[in-house]
Order: C-alpha cells, then sequence, then structure tokens
C-alpha cells in the first residue's frame, strides 16, 4: 500500500475504497505490490509511465503486457484517431474487421480463419468451446497452475465457482509428458482439447520454455486421439514470433487465443484456428456487444504492420538480453543471488532463498525510488519503445536495489 502522506495517489485510493470493493480488482490492484507503487497513473509515453504524483518511471511491465510499440504509439495512435472519426461502435464492424482479419490470416501459419473479441480470457474460452463443439467431446487438459482467464472454467480463484464448473478439467505437468499421457489415459475418448502456454509462467516461480519433446508429444497426442491442441498465446503473443509462439519450435496448434499486445493497448483479442475447425466455429455463439469495434480493430492492423516493419522479436530479444547481463553482473557483484527465467524479452527475476519474495519486495521497492518500475514475482515485459539508454536506467536503479538486499 502507498502510505505517502498527502499524495494525490493514497486520496484516490481512499475514495476508491468507499465505491469499490477492496478499493480495486484482480491483478492491478497495487496493494499486492511493495510500499510505494502508485495505484494511479496520469501519462504513459514511450516506455515511460508517470504516475498521479508526477514521478517517472521506465516501465517493465508494459500494462502487464498490452505495451509492444510503447505507450501512445504514433502509428498505432493515428489509425486508432482516423477510426473514430468514421466510428467504432456501429450497428456492424467496420470494414476494417476484414483488413485485420486478412492480416492475421496472413501472418500466422496455422491460421485458416479467425474471430475476435475484447479480452484474453474471451479467446481462451472461445477456443475451449470451439474445439468441444468439433470434437462433440467434453475434457480439456491444463498445466496446474496455468493461468487461461479470469472465468469459472480457469479462474485461479475458487471463489463463487462450483464443482461442476470444471468437471471436465484433467491437469498434467508443464514439460513432462509423463503426465500428459497418464491425463489423456484418464480422459479416455472424451477428448476436445489440451491447453497449453507459449512457456510456463506461473506467478512466483521461475519460469520454464517449452522443451522441444514436450512440444511435439503434444501435437503428436492430439494428432492421434482427434483432439484440438490450443496455445494460449494471449501473454507471449508477438513478443517471440510474429507467427506465433511455437513457431521457433516448429510445432502448430489447431487453435491459438491472442491478446494483450495485439493492439498495443487498445482492448481486443483473437482466436485463430485451422480448416478443420471452421464450421464448429460458425455453430459456436460467440459475440458481445463492443466485440466488433473499429477502433481497436484499426490500432491492431496498423500496431501488426509495425511489429513486422521493426522486426520486434529481434528488437525485444537484444533488449532482453543487455537487461539479462546487466542484471547478473551487477547481482554478481553486490554478491546476491538470483535466477533468471522466461525468454529475455518478458524476464522474471528471483532471489534465491526467497520463499515470501521479502528480498524481491525490498528489491523492487529501491527500484522504483530511482526510476525503475519492475514487479517481485511476474514475468516483466519489453517493448519496442525501450532502448538501450533506457535498460541502462532499469540497470542502475537495479544496483541500488541489489544493495539493499544484500546489506
Amino acid at each position: 500500500m502507498d502510505t505517502r502522506v498527502n499524495s494525490a495517489d493514497t486520496a484516490l485510493r481512499e475514495r476508491a475504497r468507499r465505491v469499490i470493493p477492496g478499493g480495486l480488482w484482480g491483478h492491478m490492484n497495487a496493494d499486492r505490490l511493495p510500499e510505494g507503487y502508485p495505484q494511479y497513473f496520469a501519462r504513459g509515453e514511450g516506455c515511460r509511465l508517470t504516475d498521479v504524483d508526477g514521478r517517472s518511471f521506465v516501465d517493465l511491465m508494459c500494462a502487464w503486457g498490452p505495451i509492444i510499440l510503447g505507450h501512445c504509439h504514433p502509428v498505432a495512435e493515428a489509425a486508432a484517431r482516423e477510426q473514430t472519426a468514421r466510428g467504432d461502435c456501429m450497428n456492424g464492424p467496420g470494414p476494417v474487421l476484414v483488413d485485420l482479419a486478412e492480416t492475421l490470416v496472413a501472418m500466422i501459419p496455422h491460421a485458416a480463419w479467425c474471430q475476435f473479441g475484447k479480452n484474453g480470457t474471451d479467446a481462451t474460452t472461445g477456443c475451449v468451446t470451439i474445439a468441444r463443439a468439433g470434437t462433440g467431446r467434453r475434457k480439456v487438459l491444463v498445466a496446474r497452475g496455468a493461468y487461461h482467464g479470469a472465468v469459472p472454467w480457469c479462474s485461479p480463484s475458487v471463489a463463487g465457482v462450483t464443482a461442476e464448473d470444471r468437471a471436465h478439467l484433467l491437469h498434467f505437468n508443464y514439460n513432462d509428458v509423463d503426465s500428459i499421457d497418464a491425463a489423456v489415459e484418464a480422459a479416455g475418448g472424451d477428448l476436445a482439447a489440451i491447453v497449453v502456454s507459449a512457456f510456463r509462467h506461473d506467478m512466483g516461480v521461475a519460469q520454464e520454455m517449452p522443451s522441444l519433446a514436450f512440444a511435439w508429444h503434444v501435437r503428436s497426442v492430439c494428432d492421434s486421439t482427434g483432439a484440438a491442441l490450443i496455445l494460449d498465446d494471449v501473454r507471449a503473443g508477438f513478443r517471440l514470433h510474429l507467427g506465433g509462439s511455437w513457431e521457433t519450435l516448429g510445432v502448430r496448434p489447431d487453435l491459438s487465443a491472442f491478446s494483450k499486445a495485439i493492439g498495443n493497448g487498445y482492448a481486443l483479442a483473437a482466436v485463430t484456428g485451422r480448416e478443420w475447425l471452421r464450421d464448429a466455429a460458425t455453430q459456436v455463439f460467440s459475440t458481445g456487444s463492443f466485440w466488433c469495434g473499429a477502433v481497436a480493430m484499426a490500432a491492431a492492423v496498423a500496431t501488426l504492420g509495425e511489429l513486422r516493419r521493426v522486426d520486434a522479436p529481434a528488437v525485444l530479444l537484444g533488449l532482453g538480453e543487455r537487461l539479462r547481463e546487466g542484471l547478473a553482473e551487477r547481482a554478481a557483484f553486490r554478491r546476491v543471488r538470483i535466477s533468471q527465467s522466461g525468454p529475455a524479452a518478458m524476464p522474471t527475476v528471483l532471489f534465491e532463498d526467497d520463499p515470501e519474495w521479502k528480498k524481491g519486495y525490498a528489491f523492487c521497492a529501491e527500484a522504483l525510488r530511482h526510476g525503475a518500475y519492475l514487479h517481485p514475482k511476474h514475468n516483466m515485459f519489453l517493448s519496442c519503445a525501450h532502448t538501450e539508454a533506457d535498460i541502462d536506467v532499469v540497470l542502475e536503479a537495479a544496483d541500488r536495489g541489489f544493495q539493499v538486499v544484500g546489506r
């Protein structure tokens, strides 16, 4: 909680608690972050955030993933403004819906078609529903501890969730082919889909990239059983490969869920799928009053074009490697033991012997005071707006944090 006296952020939190349960819902509640972290922001520009008290930070959370080009990127914003002048929420979609669908089908090798929604949960739920419609089966395999959205079938919280909501979920361990086989056997002839994240990005633990053996085994099992392989690319999509994160492994899913970075901050999600699931996607009733909003789609077309132009995955990899190497050097110099895991473009930094993340909280709080917005236990995100100079600012702030932890 931010306990600064007479701060604008504190005043807003106090007002919010009177009219919003808990002050704020979900993962953006800053009460779950180290002391001093702001809840409310006044401006985002490039790779920097300014809070309502005027403090500026180099942002390594990027709105928890949606910001891939940078806050208020001129290309995405220009496209959004032009579409706003023509209309956004109308009686039906604008032509830009077809433009975006054609763009995604051309970009993503497995995609024969796509549908749209507004957030990641829309997309993952759509994938599961389409897989069940296409196979006529019920059982869905998900990895233990994985996050696929915030509705009863997959929410990390069981408050308000019934056993019936999850009656047809079975679990496996990420990167464990034996546990996949055991779950498939338990599903019997009722297996509709296997859902996998682009990589294991459970909060608070070291991240795991998918092994080649695991990815190909999941693909083989789906092929042999007639189940759909669903890639949850909501978090990682377009950061590791523009054609889908498992293109790096040569493994293509039957359905993919995208959101976060697709529109550089504009609310949008997409389901992409193979031809054999087209009829099922037609049969499923998927809709929402705002799902055909043209402004977000225009921003997405512009964002995807810019990602291709700059080769975003290569840019993000280079920045991430600079950050990773710099953190390792500074931690070693301060005699602090850390682990770095996950893709370089989406780094997770944890401290050894820190089961309750006390070191992580102290580190992040000190780094924040020196101008870097980090997270103590969630993977972070780089954007194409970051420069080497910005990474160096983060490294200097991190060094201050390492000094505190190393005392």
